[in-house]
C-alpha cells in the first residue's frame, strides 16, 4: 500500500455508501432523506473550506466528490 489514508478513506466510503442503501432497502431511510444527508455533507465542506487555508483543496474535493455521488445516484437505487 502506498497511502494507507486513501485506502481507508475509499474503504470508509464504500461502506458508508453500502449503509445509505441498506437503509434505503429496509425502508429505514427515504431516498430523500438520504439525498440530504449527502447534500448536507457536501455543504458542511464548502462551508468548512477557506479560501487560503491548507484544508481548501481538500474540503472543496471532498465536496466535489460527495456532489459526484449525488449525479451518480450511487447511494440509492432509484426506481
Amino acid at each position: 500500500m502506498s497511502d494507507p489514508n486513501t485506502y481507508s478513506g475509499k474503504a470508509a466510503l464504500s461502506i458508508c455508501e453500502a449503509l445509505l442503501l441498506a437503509l434505503n432497502d429496509a425502508h429505514v431511510l427515504p431516498e430523500s432523506e438520504i439525498m440530504g444527508i449527502l447534500k448536507d455533507a457536501a455543504e458542511a465542506h464548502r462551508h468548512a473550506s477557506v479560501v487560503g487555508d491548507a484544508d481548501h483543496d481538500m474540503h472543496m474535493a471532498v465536496a466535489g466528490l460527495i456532489s459526484d455521488i449525488i449525479a451518480g445516484g450511487n447511494s440509492v437505487r432509484r426506481t
